[in-house]
This record gives structure tokens, C-alpha cells and sequence, in this order.
């Protein structure tokens, strides 16, 4: 039988995901929460409301089991987006008189007022 002997094929661009540090420990504070704060106490309930007899009534172990699997689904995530985060530092960058990745641009309005934004990722992203 062959085997595949071809060079590992290089990460898509679109696997990579761009991140400010703040953006970046937003995302690890939440990840941390989640474990070790908020996993923790569900999984408690959960125990505990298994223990209560028959769990095919039990609000409490229904609605906590749900909980904890949403937990776990953003804990994937989470981890996910971490291990393939670019760090860039805005402070860090080169060639301020192009616009980049985390860079702070102030722009004119038609009516004369200036509106000043961030350039950051969709997971910094304030859509308000």
C-alpha cells in the first residue's frame, strides 16, 4: 500500500485568526471562567439533580445538563480560536502611514465630524 509522502499542505489563510493582546486576553479571561468558575458549579448541580430520582422530570437536571453542554461548546471554541490566534500589537507596527491590522484610523463624515475606529478581528468586533 502507498503511503501519502506529499509535505504537510500550509495552513489557509483563513485558519489563521488576527487578534489585538487585549482582544486576545478577553478571550483567555472568558476561557478561564468558563473552566474553572462556571463548568465547576454546573456540573455540581447536575450531580446533585441526578441524584433526585427520575431526571426525565427533573428541571433542574435538564436545564443544567443543557447548560453544561453549551459550556463545552464554547470551551471548544474557545480553545479553538486561541491555539490559531495571530497576536498583533498595534504599538508594535511598522510603517505607520499605511493602514493595519489593529490600527486606529480617524475618518471625516460628509457633514465635517470625524469618526474614529479600531480595526480588529470579528471575534473583537463591536458591530455598536
Amino acid at each position: 500500500m502507498a503511503r501519502n509522502t506529499s509535505p504537510k499542505t500550509p495552513d489557509k489563510p483563513e485558519d489563521k485568526h488576527y487578534m489585538t493582546p487585549t482582544g486576545h486576553a478577553v478571550l483567555e479571561r472568558e476561557l478561564n471562567h468558563l473552566l474553572y468558575t462556571e463548568r465547576p458549579k454546573i456540573v455540581e448541580i447536575v450531580a446533585w439533580a441526578s441524584g433526585n430520582g427520575d431526571r426525565s422530570e427533573n428541571g433542574d437536571y435538564i436545564y443544567n445538563k443543557k447548560r453544561l453542554r453549551e459550556i463545552d461548546r464554547r470551551v471548544r471554541y474557545l480553545t479553538k480560536r486561541l491555539e490559531k490566534t495571530i497576536i498583533v500589537d498595534p504599538v508594535k507596527q511598522q510603517h505607520l502611514d499605511r493602514i493595519f491590522f489593529g490600527a486606529q484610523v480617524t475618518y471625516a463624515r460628509e457633514d465635517d465630524s470625524e469618526v474614529t475606529i479600531r480595526l480588529v478581528g470579528e471575534d473583537e468586533a463591536n458591530f455598536a
